[in-house]
């Protein structure tokens, strides 16, 4: 199975940005969404590519956060938000659960500028995810989640680590907490594959980042160590524009 993932940033926006011809031209079975900004309403009228199933979780908030999953593979069923009604609202877990496995779209909170939300980021939401991880495994299936994750996890992650040190995305905190998630069994699986640096997902939008490759590779696929010998390849797209944050992919199975 080959999966993608991708932060849109405003699924509305994309589609004017050319989702739908990334969507035909790509040979993915299943495309996970982040921060799409709407409601399954919003974008009734679209006439997503043949075979392709859509599956949302908005937020409750207009025009915030997120996921959507579109895919050409049946799921055997689908699950929305991660069972906490305080994490719940803002739309941020969709999974789907597949023969081999369960698939876990991910738009984690954002610690925010001055790191206002630092506190529930790495202290309640990242417990609250691992918890759900483990019970979602409990039944005997491994898991993939996949998503923006909003950290850079070693100075390897992003070009620029020692002025971001305390910044959002790349404190001690928030990169602690993520080495404690693969701990609980899991692989980045990106790096299973390419162990060099300059391998970015998102890319501020002022200076000319992107262009000149200034970024921060925030966005990924984790697998189940359960998975690691079925992990086929995983990539970074940095050439798709249409958003500030590129698409991400694995090949499983």
């Amino acid at each position: 199975m080959k999966i993608v993932s991708w932060n849109v940033n405003g699924v509305r926006a994309a589609l004017r940005k050319g989702l739908l011809g990334f969507l035909e031209e790509s040979d993915a079975d299943v495309f996970c969404l982040q921060e799409t900004k709407a409601h399954p309403g919003d974008v009734a009228h679209v006439k997503w590519p043949r075979g392709l199933e859509a599956h949302w979780n908005s937020a409750q908030r207009k025009g915030y956060s997120g996921t959507a999953v579109l895919t050409r593979v049946r799921p055997i069923g689908t699950a929305c938000g991660i069972g906490r009604a305080m994490h719940d609202r803002e739309g941020r877990v969709l999974a789907l659960e597949f023969p081999d496995f369960w698939l876990v779209n991910v738009y984690q909170p954002n610690s925010q500028r001055g790191l206002t939300r630092l506190d529930y980021r790495v202290g309640r939401w990242d417990p609250a995810l691992r918890a759900y991880l483990r019970r979602l495994q409990a039944g005997g299936k491994a898991a993939v989640f996949c998503g923006d994750l909003n950290v850079a996890h070693k100075e390897i992650d992003l070009a620029n680590p020692k002025t971001n040190r305390r910044n959002a995305g790349f404190t001690d905190e928030e990169r602690a907490s993520f080495s404690r998630l693969l701990d609980c069994g899991f692989v980045d699986t990106f790096r299973e594959f390419e162990k060099g640096p300059g391998h970015y997902t998102w890319w501020s939008q002022m200076g000319d980042c992107r262009a000149r490759n200034i970024g921060w590779r925030v966005d990924y696929f984790v697998a189940a160590q359960a998975l690691r010998a079925a992990l086929r390849r995983a990539w970074i797209s940095p050439g798709v524009m249409g958003s500030d944050h590129c698409p991400v992919g694995l090949e499983i199975g």
